[in-house]
């Protein structure tokens, strides 16, 4: 077999790839929206306040509900030991006075 044909039969695959990764993330965003729409559903019935986030610390749970001295309780100068507080930001109506 000729190089040239190699590098083609390569390409072509590559290209039959892209497609089918195309085509599987527009069946996956359909799946997801009927998901979506049955979520909502249920957050409206229930009266949840806001999506749970992570399982640890209530202020990394519940971003909305949480006060600006929760990620100190226990000690005012103590280290935040749960890996998501670094990751989430406090909710803005948290840090403007």
């Amino acid at each position: 077999m000729r190089k040239s044909a190699l590098v083609l039969l390569f390409f072509i695959t590559g290209l039959l790839l892209i497609l089918l990764t195309v085509i599987d993330a527009s069946t996956r965003q359909s799946l997801a929206a009927e998901s979506m729409n049955s979520r909502a559903m249920l957050v409206s019935e229930l009266g949840l306040s806001d999506l749970a986030l992570s399982t640890e610390a209530r202020y990394t749970r519940h971003l909305t509900l949480a006060d600006r001295h929760s990620a100190f309780q226990d000690h005012p100068t103590s280290f935040d030991h749960f890996p998501s507080g670094s990751i989430f930001l406090p909710p803005s109506q948290l840090t403007h006075d």
